[in-house]
């Protein structure tokens, strides 16, 4: 705990950012797989105020119970939030049973040996695979796929997920998931730069307000959020995407985001991709 609390330290040294939040997940869970567009537009927003950590939680593939947000220590959230969720949209048709994602784990751990981006571009890949694609992404030579696109360096990439590293950094996530408690995904720990005090733990899926709430409280204030990129600009670092996160990015009708989807379809930016789990469209890098 001792060290852990040293590298809190040391990233709100290195960052000035008076908020650092841990994101528990398991990345091949339904709830982890839909809390990703939110944590998308919280960055846009807020991301001026905190920095992210993933960690993965060790009940990989684990199908979450549903637990009611604590609002113990935020009396004017309690008034506001009731028990609102959202509603999942999302399930693999993958046999989550006989799913293995050991080797998967450590695949994550490697491509963040290659820098925290290169990890979060990884981790989103491995899921589009899994939930878009339903491919076994316990597979080696899926994994590698998901490498190649997001542009990691493939002999590094599998010098490591063989490594004493990768496990290293697999068996850290654990530790941190037993020193703070968490057996459910997602769950996401607020810390502010007094390292002396607890973080705040928020266990499953809420609506978006919630998260930007539980801001403004660990901030002691109202949190200026900044302005959203353009949805072409957007579409350029994020380039497959359901409709219903990006009206949700974007705070639009999802009708009124689909006729700007088409629009971008018939200047051939963007093209539909019928998926098992749903159509999504997908940004066409030679379009500009």
């Amino acid at each position: 705990m001792e060290q852990h609390t040293s590298n809190m330290q040391n990233s709100f040294q290195e960052n000035n950012r008076p908020l650092e939040i841990y994101l528990f997940i398991d990345p091949f869970c339904t709830d982890c797989w839909s809390l990703a567009p939110l944590i998308k537009k919280l960055q846009l927003e807020y991301g001026d105020y905190f920095t992210l950590k993933y960690v993965l939680c060790g009940q990989l593939a684990a199908l979450n119970s549903k637990r009611p947000l604590d609002f113990a220590n935020f009396p004017r959230l309690k008034q506001q939030a009731g028990n609102r969720r959202i509603p999942l949209q999302v399930s693999s048709g993958f046999d989550q049973e006989t799913f293995t994602p050991h080797l998967a784990a450590l695949s994550i751990k490697a491509a963040e040996l290659q820098g925290k981006r290169a990890g979060t571009k990884f981790i989103h890949r491995l899921q589009e695979l899994f939930f878009m694609e339903n491919a076994d992404i316990s597979d080696i030579n899926i994994i590698q796929q998901c490498a190649k696109y997001v542009d990691l360096d493939m002999e590094e990439f599998i010098r490591d997920i063989y490594s004493v590293s990768a496990a290293k950094a697999f068996q850290c996530d654990l530790k941190i998931s037993l020193e703070m408690e968490v057996t459910e995904m997602p769950s996401l720990v607020f810390f502010n730069e007094n390292i002396e005090d607890e973080g705040l733990k928020v266990t499953g899926l809420y609506s978006y307000s919630i998260y930007v709430q539980i801001l403004t409280e660990m901030l002691e204030g109202y949190p200026s959020p900044s302005e959203m990129p353009s949805l072409e600009l957007f579409l350029t670092k994020n380039p497959i995407i359901a409709v219903n996160d990006l009206a949700l990015i974007y705070d639009q009708p999802v009708k009124q985001m689909e006729r700007q989807m088409k629009k971008l379809q018939l200047q051939q930016k963007v093209k539909k991709i019928r998926a098992k789990n749903g159509i999504f469209w997908k940004y066409i890098a030679n379009s500009m």
